[in-house]
């Protein structure tokens, strides 16, 4: 009995997590900041203060010689300001913030006390019990700030988190921000809210990470606004197909999650994983549309309906698949059902489950002693069997690696094809389920035990089979000694996966 297409389905919108901290960005331009203590601490604190636009008010008879050089070279904004004494009740009048670097407890209580009495809120230097706010890893594009906090328990890692969002972000930034700033009113004054001024922020937003704003950057965003309130581009939604890559999020492409941070909404597919949608735009609408062998799947008429209605509400539909678009993602028939339909479309590529499967074994697919060519094979025909047009013989070739996509069902009839034509039943066989979540699960033998291999490790989890002489045991970590039907899983990147 053949079984109804499942329809699309809506998602749950996501939820915001616990915090352990609500991050807040204040405002100190021209504010009373107080700090107690000449250490190079204290300086550090004082000059980032001060960069705030704090007047800045440092209490400490002597001076180390970091706040020595900080007082001379002066600040880059704000005010710094020595008092020869130690700290005070009445040095709290008026304050906004105060910080101490105190070296004993009892100094650190006293001061802390004294900040919450005059209700001034306080930071103590290095002992949490008495703060009542914490600094975050700080990257500085202002105005655009970034900051990043692990509620005190691992600075070094939030310096980590520090250093790979310094990369992503050009200095340009700055500049762009400042022109944000400047424009702000006058798009307030032009753009109705809503759909007007959420397309002039986004069109701005994609050429702030480009080049630098140019010398007339000014009468270009003029251009845009002017654009954007004339209705040019207005209605013209458009589809994006994304690769998700093989499940683990930090495969993804920097152009991907931009995409992702500017759908509309956003159709996924069954194996696209929690962590890649937890980078969409919180406001964009989930819609789940199936596609996974061996279950009950929208149709692909279904996914191409809804794609082109969304696109011509003047939505941004990300199309988010599984690996890469293109390699067995029937990416090419939605980009001729859209273009036919004069809807703009885009492809961004992804990590496909070969290249997943190569990286995680350790392993070259095109290894120049062992394997010259490389073929990517579906295992899985529009009737469910293995495709009639495979040529066996050009498959059998020992100095080729296969891959084959979707073909748990088919691995009987894989290896026995193979070697009907002629490969040796000895060859290198490899079978990946599920590549690179928590239950990942590996088996490793030879052709003549392919089913038996993959039997044992299906789970419901997608199967990949690599066949050559590319996935000799001689050649990765995880091959076995001897041939065997046993799954080896990868316990030490996946503690979760188990022996089947």
């Amino acid at each position: 009995m053949t079984r109804a297409s499942r329809k699309p389905a809506d998602a749950a919108p996501p939820r915001m997590g616990a915090l352990a901290k609500l991050p807040i960005f204040l405002a100190l331009d021209g504010k009373r900041a107080v700090i107690a203590g000449g250490t190079a601490p204290a300086a550090w604190k004082a000059e980032l203060l001060a960069a705030a636009g704090a007047d800045v008010h440092i209490y400490a008879s002597e001076l180390g010689p970091d706040m020595t050089a900080l007082l001379e070279r002066g600040a880059a904004a704000g005010k710094l300001i020595h008092h020869a004494r130690p700290w005070a009740m009445d040095c709290f009048a008026t304050a906004a913030i105060a910080l101490a670097d105190a070296e004993t407890g009892a100094e650190a209580q006293a001061f802390f006390c004294a900040a919450r009495a005059a209700g001034v809120p306080v930071n103590v230097i290095d002992k949490p019990a008495f703060c009542q706010f914490q600094f975050g890893s700080i990257v500085n594009r202002s105005p655009v700030v970034v900051a990043i906090s692990t509620d005190g328990g691992a600075p070094i890692l939030g310096q980590a988190i520090r250093r790979r969002i310094e990369t992503l972000l050009p200095t340009s930034l700055a500049a762009w921000g400042e022109l944000a700033k400047s424009v702000r009113e006058t798009v307030a004054s032009r753009l109705t809210p809503g759909a007007q001024r959420r397309s002039f922020w986004e069109r701005f937003a994609e050429r702030a990470f480009a080049a630098a704003p140019a010398g007339d950057a000014a009468t270009s965003i003029d251009d845009l606004i002017s654009e954007v309130h004339a209705g040019v581009g207005a209605g013209s939604g458009r589809v994006t197909l994304v690769g998700a890559g093989p499940g683990d999020a930090e495969l993804l492409t920097l152009k991907a999650v931009r995409a992702l941070q500017s759908a509309d909404i956003i159709l996924f597919d069954d194996l696209v994983s929690d962590d890649v949608l937890e980078l969409a735009r919180r406001e964009a609408k989930r819609m789940m549309v199936g596609k996974r062998g061996g279950r009950d799947s929208c149709s692909q008429a279904d996914i191409n309906a809804l794609m082109l209605k969304l696109a011509q509400q003047g939505k941004h539909v990300v199309r988010l698949k599984s690996g890469d678009p293109m390699i067995f993602g029937r990416g090419g028939e939605e980009v001729d059902m859209l273009t036919r339909n004069g809807v703009a479309v885009s492809v961004i590529p992804g990590v496909t489950a070969a290249s997943a499967m190569a990286a995680r074994l350790g392993l070259s697919l095109t290894h120049r002693d062992h394997a010259q060519s490389l073929r990517l094979v579906t295992g899985h025909a529009r009737t469910g069997a293995l495709p009639e047009t495979l040529d066996w013989a050009g498959l059998a070739d020992p100095y080729t690696t296969l891959v084959f996509y979707m073909g748990g069902n088919m691995s009987a009839q894989i290896s026995e094809r193979l070697m009907a034509a002629g490969l040796s039943p000895d060859t290198p066989a490899r079978v990946v389920a599920g590549i690179t979540n928590t239950d990942e699960a590996h088996w490793s033998g030879c052709v003549r035990d392919l089913a038996l291999g993959t039997a044992s490790v299906r789970k419901g989890l997608p199967i990949l089979i690599g066949i050559g002489r590319a996935f000799s045991p001689a050649q990765h970590e995880h091959g076995a000694d001897d041939a065997t039907s046993d799954v080896v899983p990868d316990m030490a990147r996946h503690p979760s996966a188990s022996k089947v």
